[in-house]
């Protein structure tokens, strides 16, 4: 197998040079010009000896048992009997409570975190995988298009201006950012389509426009300790994690799942170039935007729980990709679970390396992400 095959890529030159290019679309290959795009669905191209069904079944098993021995993983630890009974307790089952003390410290602290931080890896991995097949874009991730930028500008501004009030306020705030953020993007695109290029580009341009209005924002706030704590989560920070978090987050992030597993089919025609999308009936630029839409909902919804958390959206559905093949009716639910399980792990990590100093799981994810992601540079032959 080739490197150019076994790295995903086609640089095979696409018809219809010199006309606009719609949403997703790959570029007339020219002189000088390299065009970096995801590999063609292709059937029978990894062939498993396991059902899909069963490798579903053991990766949400892999989660549910990474979960369970992340809430033990802390300063206090905590017996899996423990867990359990805490549970038991708090849905109603018959059992012995625990003291209020370590009550408190699974129920109120270490569930939610874990199952917060389960919801936002898959956001984010689901988020990387839908973006990368939209713009035909390998290196593209929630944070390409400069929603999460937008997105934590609204939350900041809730925050810092007493627009709202809990998970669900900062929410609200941070999804309205993000659509600000895409429509600014998609005003400076114009009407006459775009290319990944210009795509990245352009979405520098707008992430970097949102954080100097961040900045604009905490620093006419003149409030010092909300500086430190809102740059602290502006780093990707779990603390705290509550249960009103995760009911914001849990539902929205299934429910956005469901809408690109069902788009799947239009997911995959974009590998095989605008034309060929259009002549499957697939309207290219409304269901593009339609699913960019979604991507900055789930982005909203992350960015709001935890702040930005970079390379999960990147690094896993290109590891996905490679263990179950390219066709999205499997790689968005795979990457849905592996991309939980990585921050799960990842969170858990921030949490004992420096006991009993916490490293935002920002910092962790950009340390172990890095690597990955010049590799993939590597081995696209882009380093």
């Amino acid at each position: 197998m080739s490197a150019s095959r076994e790295a995903g890529t086609d640089a095979r030159p696409t018809a219809g040079a010199g006309r606009p290019q719609p949403l997703g679309a790959v570029p007339p290959a020219t002189p000088g010009r390299r065009v970096f795009a995801l590999a063609r669905p292709r059937a029978g191209a990894h062939t498993r000896a396991v059902p899909t069904g069963v490798l579903l079944l053991l990766a949400l098993a892999v989660l549910l048992v990474s979960m369970a021995a992340s809430v033990r993983i802390g300063t206090t630890d905590v017996s899996y009997a423990d867990l359990l009974r805490t549970i038991g307790a708090h849905t109603g089952l018959d059992v012995a409570a625990l003291p209020p003390l370590a009550d408190s410290l699974v129920w109120e602290l270490r569930i939610p975190r874990v199952l917060l931080a389960a919801c936002v890896g898959a956001a984010l991995a689901v988020c990387g995988a839908a973006l990368q097949a939209v713009t035909r874009n390998a290196l593209a991730d929630p944070y390409l298009l400069g929603i999460s930028s937008g997105a934590s500008t609204g939350a900041v501004a809730v925050v810092v201006l007493g627009l709202g009030a809990g998970s669900l306020g900062v929410a609200g705030g941070a999804f309205a950012g993000a659509l600000c953020s895409f429509g600014l993007l998609m005003l400076l695109l114009g009407r006459n389509g775009l290319d990944s290029v210009r795509l990245t580009l352009t979405g520098v341009v707008v992430a970097q426009l949102f954080t100097a209005l961040t900045s604009l924002i905490l620093m006419a706030s003149g409030d010092g300790e909300m500086m430190r704590a809102i740059t602290q989560w502006l780093l990707g920070s779990m603390t705290p994690a509550r249960w009103d978090a995760v009911a914001v987050c849990a539902p929205v992030t299934a429910a956005a799942l469901a809408v690109l597993c069902a788009r799947a089919t239009a997911l995959d025609s974009y590998a095989f170039g605008a034309d060929t999308a259009a002549s499957l009936g697939i309207d290219v630029r409304a269901t593009g935007t339609a699913l960019l839409v979604v991507t900055s909902l789930m982005t909203a919804v992350a960015v709001a729980a935890v702040g930005q958390i970079g390379f999960v959206g990147l690094i896993v559905p290109h590891l996905v990709r490679f263990l179950v093949g390219p066709l999205h009716r499997v790689l968005l639910p795979f990457s849905a679970l592996l991309g939980a399980v990585f921050l799960v792990w990842t969170d858990a990590l921030a949490r004992v390396a420096f006991t009993p100093q916490e490293v935002p799981v920002g910092v962790f994810t950009a340390l172990l992400g890095a690597p990955l992601f010049l590799l993939v540079l590597r081995k696209r032959g882009q380093w």
